[in-house]
């Protein structure tokens, strides 16, 4: 379900962005892998740190990126992606900017669990959410994907918008790409995923005042080994 969200219009495509008359990159980057990703336990706003190979992903996601000339470098405030920028940040000898507004989807409570257990605690609320077919359903405690969208809508089109014709690393979440890739690739919220999430990898996404578009996703030639967001 698509209507009154600020991020889709109701034909599933991205709106126009009002008062940009340049374009800007954005290169969005997953955190690095965690043990609770390793686990299959749902994170959400759980505060949870990168594991050994996570922390080889944010060097190896921050040399390749070191020289690609960013105006600006944002991450979300949890730990995971924080220290995924950090690298990046350094070497390219930025102030790293967190941001709340970035941060997973929460989950409610489902949070905290693997995904056996949630299905397994709360069948019927765990299955709303596997089928994704109303963009309106949050798991109890939790944040729906139109709420998830709307407040990523807002995040994304500022940082946009303040940086017409640079470009800008952008640090986050599975759950918040799945919002990006949809948005750009014109795909509705509630259509199954059909791209993958790789921790660590880079993703490319152009803004204008035309829209958003893909540039590239899932590169991960700087990386060994990566775990699908899900």
């Amino acid at each position: 379900m698509t209507e009154g969200n600020p991020l889709f219009g109701t034909d599933g495509t991205a709106p126009l962005l009002s008062s940009m008359t340049l374009a800007t990159r954005l290169c969005v980057v997953r955190h690095g892998e965690t043990d609770w990703n390793a686990g299959r336990r749902i994170q959400g706003h759980i505060d949870v740190p990168l594991s050994v190979v996570g922390h080889a992903q944010a060097r190896a996601a921050g040399n390749a990126l070191a020289n690609e000339g960013f105006a600006a470098i944002y991450s979300s405030d949890l730990t995971r992606a924080r220290q995924t920028a950090e690298a990046t940040a350094h070497l390219a000898h930025l102030p790293l900017q967190l941001l709340t507004g970035l941060r997973e989807r929460h989950y409610g409570v489902f949070q905290g669990l693997t995904y056996a257990e949630a299905e397994a605690r709360y069948p019927q609320a765990y299955a709303r959410h596997h089928a994704r077919d109303d963009a309106h359903f949050a798991p109890p405690g939790g944040e729906s994907l139109h709420d998830l969208a709307t407040r990523i809508a807002g995040v994304c089109d500022d940082i946009a918008r303040r940086h017409a014709g640079q470009a800008v690393a952008i640090f986050t979440h599975g759950g918040v790409l799945d919002i990006l890739h949809r948005r750009a690739a014109g795909k509705p919220l509630t259509t199954p995923r059909d791209f993958a999430i790789p921790n660590a990898a880079i993703n490319w996404i152009e803004a204008a005042d035309r829209g958003w578009a893909l540039l590239s996703w899932a590169e991960r030639g700087h990386l060994t080994g990566t775990l699908d967001e899900l």
